[in-house]
């Protein structure tokens, strides 16, 4: 029995055929006056979650810019010390003071409060610093146990972690597409060994098929070598939700006039597939791109939580929880080293508003 899903048809190429299958009666004329604007708030949840996306990867792109300190930048006088609070007067130009440790063992600090440290803009190839980074740095969202600048590591982190999951996403896209696109167009034994490769990979926990296939690999690594590996782990996991959706949509628009037309004119079946099949499931695959990404960086966040992502001192949001996950004290006394959670939720949060009700396909294609 075949199904009818011409709601998702593709581009007509063939300019006889462009005309056909159009509504015979006009749509209802709208009559005039006041009335609710349809989808305003969901245009408003979609722009904050827009908003909230583009300034990460605003903030990503310009880290070395933006962030006061290099990744590694260590003060060993200021362990686990809170952030610094910039002031604003009207008499001089912004400030902060510095923190005076109290208590070695407890690692308390006070506000030295005899001498403000004026702020220095446009210095060093950075936004903003401290005049006196020696006594007093500007440590926005303060130290973790090493030392390290958190806002600065934040920064940095969010490159590694949002390239990560957008190079992961387009991997599963290409390899998603290629097999979902063969399997549907060609069909016969490609097309069943192809979804029942699919079907295993997805009936496992994705997060522990990556897990096994990270941990079966060395466990030190260089940077480089761990990005592309955890990239090809992500992909490989997510192309098979990717692949059965394209398929389905494949093997119902390559049925359509618009494509047999392309075949009866000569063109070839590559042609066909890339041309004009494909093309159908663009909808279809930006969603589940945008539903990989969030994915994608929770899982490297796990892997890195974990012991398995990316080694010291590369900073990652999972190396950085993995890193404040050792500190018993941390809920308490360090809330300021849990800021990588807060990103990543604040990430989560404004992909999945940014796709909200977007593209109008469902999972349950194919």
């Amino acid at each position: 029995m075949s199904t009818d899903i011409t709601g998702l048809k593709g581009p007509r190429h063939i300019a006889g055929l462009k005309g056909a299958g159009r509504a015979e009666q006009a749509p209802p004329l709208r009559t005039a006056g006041p009335g609710p604007i349809k989808g305003a708030g969901r245009f408003s949840s979609r722009s904050i979650g827009v908003v909230i996306v583009a300034v990460w990867a605003l903030a990503a792109v310009a880290a070395p810019v933006v962030a006061p300190h290099a990744v590694d930048d260590r003060f060993p006088g200021l362990l686990n010390s809170p952030p610094t609070v910039p002031h604003v007067s009207f008499v001089q130009r912004p400030y902060i003071y510095r923190w005076m440790l109290v208590n070695q063992l407890e690692q308390r600090y006070e506000i030295d409060r005899g001498r403000p440290v004026p702020l220095r803009w446009f210095s060093g190839g950075t936004l903003v610093q401290s005049s006196d980074e020696a006594r007093a740095p500007l440590l926005l969202f303060g130290t973790d146990s090493y030392g390290r600048d958190v806002f600065s590591r934040l920064l940095y982190g969010a490159r590694m972690s949002l390239s990560l999951a957008l190079v992961s996403a387009v991997g599963a896209m290409l390899v998603g597409m290629a097999a979902g696109g063969l399997a549907g167009y060609v069909g016969g034994a490609l097309d069943e060994a192809l979804m029942r490769t699919s079907d295993f990979v997805m009936v496992l926990p994705a997060m522990y098929v990556a897990l096994a296939l990270r941990a079966v690999l060395p466990l030190v690594l260089a940077p480089r070598v761990v990005f592309a590996l955890l990239a090809g782990i992500f992909a490989l996991v997510g192309a098979p939700f990717i692949a059965r959706g394209v398929r389905a949509i494949v093997r119902s628009e390559r049925r359509l006039d618009y494509a047999v037309a392309a075949e009866a004119l000569g063109a070839s079946a590559a042609r066909v597939l890339v041309r004009h099949v494909l093309p159908a499931a663009g909808g279809f695959v930006a969603t589940e791109l945008a539903m990989l990404i969030p994915a994608f960086i929770v899982a490297e966040a796990t892997l890195s939580y974990v012991g398995l992502g990316f080694p010291d001192p590369i900073a990652s949001w999972g190396t950085m929880l993995h890193d404040a996950s050792t500190n018993i004290r941390v809920f308490a006394d360090f809330p300021w080293l849990l800021s990588p959670a807060a990103a990543i939720f604040l990430v989560v949060l404004g992909l999945n508003l940014a796709i909200e009700d977007a593209g109008g396909y469902e999972r349950t294609l194919g």
